[in-house]
Formats: C-alpha cells, sequence, structure tokens
C-alpha cells in the first residue's frame, strides 16, 4: 500500500512512501461536512484530519423517527418532521459558524419512499438553503459500501447496510463495489406488522429473494453498517465481557451471533440498554433486527462477521477522493497526519522505523505497517502528564479512529506505545485488555516499545540515524552502534534503557562507537 516512487527533486522515501496530505488537493479534503437523513436518525458529521483516514471533527445526531408509521400512512412522521427540520436548521448554523463550506447533504428510504418527501425536502431548502439529494436504495448500498473500504482498501465480502426502513446488500471484491440490492427491511418497516408469524415469513421470504439476487454465494466476511447491527455487537460484547468497547472492527463468529441473538431475547431490554448504554430509541429497534440479522446469517453463512462503523458518511467523502488517495493505508497515513501535527521532531517516526527493523527480520507486511504507525506515534502525546503518559498513549492507540486495525492490532500498538513511556506494564488497569493481544505479540510489543525507548534518547535530526542495532538471536547478542556524533547523548539513562531492550530480547547488549568496544559508562548526575 506504501509507495515507493521517487523523482528527481524528492527524496526515497522507502516503504512510507510520500505522505499524501502534503499536497493542496489532499487537504482540500481535510474538512468537509455531511449530512445524513436517514428514516430513523438525521446526523450531521464534519470530517477532518488526514484527508485519507479522518477524525470525526464534529458529530451529532438527532433521532427523528421520519419513517415511523409510514407503512400505514405512506406519509411522514409528523412529529418526526419537525425534529428532523429543527435538527437541519441547527446543523447549517452550526457548520457556518465553523466555517465549513457547502454542505452535502442526501436522504434515504423515508424521504425517497413518502408521499411528502418532495414537500419536506422544499421546507428545509426555504428555511435553509440546504438542498437534499435523495439517493435510491442501489446508491445508498454502493455509498455504504464506499464507507467499509474507507476503512479496508482492497477488502472483499458482502455489505450489508441496515436503516430504519431498509435493508441494502453490496459486494466488495479487490476493493471495488460489485453487485447491489436494497430491500424493505428496515425495523420501522417491521414494527409495522403486528403479526409475529407474518413478519418472520416476510423476513425469510425477502432475504431468500435478496439471496438470490446476490448470486447466491455463501462463505464470504459479512461487514455490518448501520445503528442497530452496532447496538447488537454492543450487546453481544456485554454477553462475552470483552473488555474493548470499541465498535468498529469488532469481529463475531455466525454462532456467537446466534448466541447473542438468543441472550437478547431472554434478558430484560430496558436493563441491557442500562448495561450497554444503548439509547431508548435504539433499543426498540433491536427486536426486529434480531430476526433480520439471524436470517442474514442463516442463508448468506458467512466465514466470519465484522463491525463497520463507517458508512454512507465515509462514503461520500469516499467519493470525493482521487484514486490515488484512495489506495493509500488508511492508518499511515493517519499516524503521519498526527505526527506532523503533535510530534516535537516531525519526521523522526520514519527514521526510528529504519532503526528498530533489524529486530523485526520476519516481520510480515501486516506487522510491519503496525511497527510503522507505532514510530509515527511515538512522540505525538508527550503534552501528558508523564506519570500518565503511558496509560494515555495505550488507551489511544486502542480507542482512537483509526481504520485498517484488528482489536488484537489495536492492543499490539497500545502495548508498544506503552512501553515506549513505561519500562513495565504489570498492575495496569488496562491488563483485561492485553489479553486481546495473543503472549508472543505481547512480548513483540514489549521489544518494540523498548525499542522505541532507547532510539527516543538519541535523536539528532530528523532525517540522521544515530546509528544502528545489530540483532543475533543465534549468538545471543544485541549490538548497538553509535555514530561519533550521537555518542554524547548516550548517557546513564540510554545505557539503562538498552540494558532494558537487551533484556527483553533475552541477550547480551554490546555498545560500540566506531567499531570500537564501549563498557557501560559511569554512574552520570542529571
Amino acid at each position: 500500500m506504501d509507495g515507493q516512487k521517487t523523482t528527481d527533486n524528492a527524496p526515497d522515501w522507502g516503504p512510507f512512501g510520500r505522505p499524501l496530505f502534503e499536497d493542496a488537493k489532499a487537504r482540500g479534503l481535510s474538512r468537509v461536512g455531511v449530512i445524513d437523513v436517514g428514516s430513523n436518525s438525521v446526523r450531521l458529521v464534519i470530517f477532518d484530519g488526514a484527508a485519507r483516514s479522518p477524525a470525526y471533527f464534529y458529530n451529532e445526531k438527532i433521532m427523528a423517527g421520519l419513517g415511523a408509521g409510514m407503512a400505514e400512512t405512506g406519509m411522514l412522521n409528523p412529529q418526526g418532521r419537525v425534529r428532523a427540520l429543527s435538527a437541519i436548521r441547527r446543523f447549517v448554523a452550526l457548520a457556518k459558524g465553523l466555517g465549513i463550506g457547502p454542505l452535502t447533504a442526501v436522504a434515504t428510504a423515508a424521504v425517497r419512499e413518502a408521499e411528502d418527501g418532495a414537500d419536506f425536502r422544499a421546507d428545509v431548502l426555504r428555511e435553509t438553503g440546504l438542498k437534499i439529494w435523495v439517493i435510491d436504495g442501489q446508491e445508498e448500498a454502493r455509498l455504504s459500501a464506499q464507507g467499509v473500504l474507507l476503512g479496508w482498501p482492497g477488502s472483499y465480502g458482502l455489505v450489508c447496510d441496515i436503516g430504519g426502513s431498509s435493508l441494502e446488500l453490496a459486494d466488495l471484491f479487490e476493493g471495488r463495489v460489485g453487485r447491489r440490492v436494497t430491500s424493505a427491511l428496515g425495523p420501522l418497516k417491521l414494527r409495522e406488522i403486528k403479526s409475529k408469524k407474518k413478519r418472520r415469513a416476510f423476513i425469510k421470504e425477502t432475504v431468500a429473494d435478496l439471496f438470490g439476487q446476490m448470486g447466491k454465494e455463501t462463505g464470504k466476511r459479512l461487514f455490518l453498517v448501520g445503528g442497530s447491527w452496532r447496538a447488537i455487537a454492543r450487546i453481544d460484547m456485554e454477553r462475552r465481557g470483552y473488555p474493548l468497547t470499541v465498535l468498529h472492527e469488532y469481529r463475531m463468529t455466525p454462532r456467537r451471533v446466534a448466541k447473542t441473538l438468543k441472550y437478547i431475547e431472554e434478558n430484560d431490554l430496558q436493563e441491557l440498554r442500562g448495561r450497554c448504554g444503548i439509547s431508548d430509541s435504539r433499543m426498540a429497534l433491536v427486536p426486529y433486527a434480531v430476526h433480520v440479522l439471524r436470517e442474514v446469517v442463516a442463508r448468506f453463512k458467512p466465514k466470519d462477521i465484522t463491525i463497520s462503523s463507517y458508512g454512507i458518511r465515509e462514503g461520500m467523502l469516499y467519493e470525493q477522493m482521487p484514486t490515488e488517495l484512495r489506495e493509500r493505508d488508511p492508518l499511515i497515513e493517519a499516524c503521519r497526519f498526527a505526527e506532523v501535527k503533535d510530534a516535537r521532531l516531525p519526521g523522526f517516526g520514519r527514521t526510528l522505523y529504519d532503526f528498530v527493523m533489524p529486530l523485526f527480520g520476519r516481520a510480515t507486511a501486516q506487522r510491519k505497517r503496525i511497527i510503522k504507525a507505532a514510530c509515527l506515534l511515538h512522540d505525538v502525546s508527550w503534552r501528558a502528564h508523564p506519570d500518565y503518559r503511558h496509560e494515555v498513549v495505550f488507551d489511544n492507540a486502542t480507542r482512537a479512529n483509526l481504520g485498517g486495525l484488528k482489536h488484537s492490532e489495536r492492543v499490539f500498538l497500545g502495548i508498544a506505545l506503552l512501553h515506549r513511556y513505561s519500562n513495565k506494564r504489570e498492575g495496569s488497569r488496562f491488563e483485561p485488555v492485553f489479553g486481546l493481544a495473543a503472549p508472543q505479540d505481547q512480548r513483540s510489543a514489549e521489544v518494540l516499545g523498548k525499542a522505541m525507548r532507547l532510539g527516543a534518547m538519541l535523536w539528532i535530526k530528523a532525517d540522521e540515524q544515530p546509528g544502528s542495532l545489530k540483532y543475533s538471536a543465534k549468538s545471543g547478542t544485541l549490538e548497538l552502534i553509535l555514530k561519533e556524533a550521537a555518542s554524547p547523548l548516550f548517557g546513564e539513562v540510554a545505557q539503562a534503557r538498552f540494558d532494558a531492550l537487551a533484556a527483553a530480547l533475552g541477550v547480551e547488549g554490546i555498545v560500540r562507537v566506531k567499531g570500537a568496544r564501549r563498557t557501560k559508562p559511569d554512574a552520570e548526575t542529571d
């Protein structure tokens, strides 16, 4: 994913590639405002940050319930119209105050299908000057699938997006959106079918039809997009006692989903709602979404199930990206942006990466990108209080809005950054989370963190190596070969950090300057 092109006037960025956010066109995408007028909620999102992996500068929603009761009346819910219009007035005023350019607003199933949908859009235009674009079901499916691609470039699988009044499916293959279908399986519509028997028959029949339209393929990865799916995933976490309540990239198996759907049906919804922090209006739709998910899993038989917090709004941002930007690794781009914005010596992350890599000669491409991310982030939290810096960096790494990271990889990154600031992690309040990474990965992350901790003592210039590491597991040695210019930097603290790194590797540490062996220095005073 990392470009390695060079020109006569540009240095070779090696595995890092040249960061695209330095380009004016990419920076133009750094703050984009989107309003999503859904059947259940109306939301404003303002994206900010690295263009390829934007942060949520502002994110607010109102559960307006525009689509409630439409099955009976054919009209938007009157109270929902009032609430939605009020929310849009607020969102337009907020965007104007924040200096955001023209907002992009889209409406989905409720406004698309309601007899008074055009009327509502005219009210919004008249009172706010905002034009709402109505998209059809296939376009909704495409944009949701593109939202998934924002976080997982090159993904393959089946995207299942559930809204209030509709459910869409889209194929992903080699990072491209393929076949798309839409249906009326939204919880608001299902709630209007009062007979449980008729409702379940409708769900079964509709999913069977969707299965046929999608080519009757099974065994794919299933990406779940939408608030009802996220609520079910949050309940799955509660049932399992899962220690990291980050929904994006949360993985479930079909068997676990079956257990959780049964758990939801057997427990008091209000009690679950309180324990899981789910809103009343969202929880009211979960019992209907449960039956849809059960049928989708039974029919499509996915190999695994992944929650995506990215959907239609992120897909609209992805729509604006040039191909070159889309193909970039969202994790590395976000970490680059953080380094430029917050590190004391921007650019040193790349130098640090070259410094630590001799310790990871067998690293896979996937592991290398996590090491790159750690090196880029190694100094972005220096403003935190020194006593809590190790906790701040772990919390940030495991909970930050970073795309393209499994939960186990978040924990690897967090442990590495924790050890960048602390020699030990025993007794940490994060210990329950550590277990999401395999023991050998925890050890590898500790080595990375201690190597970064050492390297941070030796910086000279952002693009100048202070020396190099030579590691041999066979001979049981770790050599630090210092450049003469870096030799004065290697004092008592640096020696202690080198010793800690050697101990973590279980080898003997040797320090040399200009080819000469150097023994441990006498104690120094600060």
